[in-house]
């Protein structure tokens, strides 16, 4: 039951982090992407910050500090770079797909570090998961503009950091809690990009947001920060890192909801066929496979 909680966490926070895509276009048409990053991370830090002192939780242990700030780094801060770069190069389907390698890369470098076992049960679920985010954008997959490559590799390295963060944090999570855990991590990764967007400029066009814009921002940095990348360490205190990272594909699902929702966007039959697949997936690869019964006296018992 708790590993089922802890899947059920995961989709939640990727279905979440597809309602932020929503947001993120909104914003993106008034201020550059390393300003939206720094207030969905300082924001997502502030809110989760008094959570954790007002439960009196433990922090990361002294021993523990540099791998968790290292862990922000590459998670709240080296990910958000990479993943707004690739889109530079590449369309937001293209993207989204190039996201969806997570549960694959996952899945293989947890096995090459003996982290987790690789079984033939979640490899059909995650190329099953991944065909499925493919169905959903085939009608954004075809056009690409000249050195799209580009980006979509920026995206698979996007996709890596975010797999070597899912490995590597869960022993962390497991000593100190996902608030705590979250909270520190979260406040290193901001402050490098408050840093880095002070260094570059960019909270200049700020000075001219309107009550949108804020709503916005607000947005994402309670529901589409704080509370989803709780709910990511809260499944990766009881699951494993692939049955985590699989929930990533109901991510473009949620993205392409909200677009038809508030943006216009239009919906097409292969979108219902794409969720279908990612869910049949998400079940294969987080069910287990049918066990023996046990053995009983009758069963055992010599047969004439």
């Amino acid at each position: 039951m708790s590993e089922a909680w802890g899947v059920l966490a995961a989709i939640l926070s990727s279905g979440l982090g597809g309602t932020s895509i929503g947001a993120t276009r909104y914003l993106v048409n008034a201020v550059d992407p390393l300003a939206i990053g720094s207030f969905r991370f300082g924001i997502g830090f502030l809110m989760l910050l008094p959570a954790a002192l007002l439960q009196g939780v433990h922090w990361p242990r002294h021993s523990d500090w540099l791998n968790v700030a290292g862990l922000g780094v590459l998670y709240f801060a080296l990910f958000p770079i990479l993943f707004n770069a690739s889109l530079i190069f590449t369309t937001a389907a293209r993207g989204a797909l190039a996201l969806s390698t997570l549960p694959l890369l996952t899945m293989v470098v947890g096995a090459a570090l003996g982290s987790e076992a690789l079984t033939i049960r979640k490899s059909i679920g995650v190329v099953t998961a991944t065909l499925g985010v493919a169905l959903a954008l085939l009608s954004g997959l075809a056009a690409a503009p000249p050195g799209a490559w580009r980006g979509d590799l920026l995206m698979i390295a996007a996709a890596l950091c975010m797999a070597l963060y899912s490995i590597w944090s869960k022993p962390f999570i497991a000593r100190s809690g996902p608030i705590p855990f979250t909270t520190v991590s979260m406040g290193v990764g901001a402050a490098c990009l408050v840093l880095i967007s002070l260094w570059h400029g960019s909270f200049a066009p700020v000075a001219a947001f309107e009550v949108p814009q804020w709503l916005a921002a607000i947005y994402l940095g309670a529901f589409g920060s704080a509370l989803t990348f709780y709910l990511w360490a809260f499944a990766l205190e009881r699951t494993t890192p692939t049955r985590v990272a699989i929930s990533v594909t109901v991510n473009p699902i949620t993205a392409s909801l909200v677009g038809a929702a508030l943006l216009d966007e239009p919906l097409r039959w292969n979108l219902v066929g794409g969720i279908v697949t990612v869910f049949a997936g998400i079940w294969i690869a987080t069910t287990a496979g049918r066990r023996p019964k046990p053995a009983t006296r009758l069963s055992r018992a010599p047969i004439d």
